[in-house]
């Protein structure tokens, strides 16, 4: 059985993953962050069009004609379908694709750094054996 919950607004009982309350018509969900992400039946190239619709209720086609129509003006469309992508994650509990990227950078610097950190110079007989270098050569 489908989970119900109360409308904020009329207090009447309605489904748990209503976007809107079908007694008022009131909004209920349209910026919940876990709500935000790509993998719809309806996406076509990378399913930013389809969760703003989801996010937004409003229908998928409503959603891309205003992405083109923002990309006939100054190519706003574009910038925040790009924006969009990196930034919504592909499915509900994902990194976003920004955060992925952020990450692997942080660890390709901190392993730029630790190979490139000066080591401590060794002075005679500090080897692992005392008075033989590292290198098991004989003074």
């Amino acid at each position: 059985m489908d989970e119900m919950r109360r409308c904020p607004y009329c207090d009447e009982e309605i489904r748990a993953e209503a976007i809107r309350c079908r007694h008022c018509r009131s909004r209920l969900s349209a910026f919940d962050p876990g709500a935000w992400y790509r993998d719809r039946p309806d996406r076509r190239v990378a399913g930013v069009a389809a969760a703003v619709a989801q996010a937004l209720a409003v229908p998928v086609a409503a959603a891309r004609f205003g992405f083109i129509v923002l990309t006939v003006f100054h190519l706003v469309g574009v910038v925040a379908y790009v924006a969009l992508w990196l930034l919504v994650p592909f499915r509900p509990g994902d990194e976003p694709p920004f955060a992925r990227v952020v990450g692997v950078v942080r660890r390709c610097a901190a392993e730029l750094r630790d190979a490139f950190k000066p080591r401590r110079q060794r002075g005679p007989g500090s080897g692992p054996h005392g008075d033989v270098p590292a290198n098991h050569v004989t003074c």
